[in-house]
């Protein structure tokens, strides 16, 4: 009789609808005893339909699937189990990827590539708690930090203060105004008022004349 309890190997399932990728991830993890691979999907309906069943201690997704994306499935899976971990492998690597996926719910990010022993370690780090992230993904998501973090601090030496006819003509923007009417009222032609605006949007770094009025009033520069 065996003097210490067998430690019960991590259950993982696979949404990857690449056949050649699929194989070589369940090869790779059916090889080491610590794991086991309770369920593979190539489409992300037909896995989250059936995952919440499987109760597996891991999801390994991809996020380009045929169906439904990638970040669908994890949005879903996180909100029928929360406590299921869920490790995006894929070959999308931008920012606007990365972050929406993080968003969602992924608890890593990897991209494809990675040395299958270090994904086993990576799968390990995981399930001890980590968060694991491919060395570029990790790159990318320091740089957003660092740029927001810049953008956030106030710039001495650039021009955010309105004219006196900027203000007057996003006070009457504000109010429900159309071009065509603001114009009217100043006394200026419409052309002229898109100047203005354009001119506008670049003080208050914004792209919309919403979002204009929402910065200004944030800034205390209309009211």
């Amino acid at each position: 009789m065996p003097s210490a309890k067998s430690k019960k190997p991590v259950r993982i399932a696979i949404v990857e609808d690449d056949l050649a990728s699929r194989k070589l991830l369940v090869s790779t993890l059916q090889a080491d005893p610590d794991y086991l691979v309770v369920a593979e999907f190539s489409e992300g309906k037909a896995a989250v339909a059936a995952i919440p069943h499987l109760a597996p201690d891991i999801v390994l997704v991809d996020l380009g699937l045929p169906d439904i994306s990638g970040i669908d499935v994890i949005r879903k899976l996180k909100a029928l189990d929360s406590e299921c971990n869920v490790l995006v492998v894929t070959t999308f690597g931008d920012e606007a990827t990365v972050t929406s996926a993080l968003e969602a719910g992924a608890d890593g990010y990897l991209l494809k590539g990675t040395v299958l022993e270090e994904l086993r370690r990576d799968i390990r780090f995981l399930q001890s708690g980590g968060s694991p992230l491919s060395p570029m993904v990790a790159r990318k998501l320091l740089n957003k930090l660092q740029s927001n973090a810049t953008a956030a601090k106030p710039d001495a030496t650039g021009d955010t203060t309105l004219t006196r006819r900027e203000q007057d003509i996003l006070e009457m923007i504000a109010k429900g105004f159309s071009y065509t009417e603001t114009s009217k009222i100043c006394g200026i032609a419409a052309a002229t008022v898109h100047s203005h605006l354009k001119s506008i949007y670049r003080k208050l770094e914004v792209h919309s004349k919403t979002e204009a009025v929402y910065e200004a009033r944030r800034r205390s520069l209309i009211y």
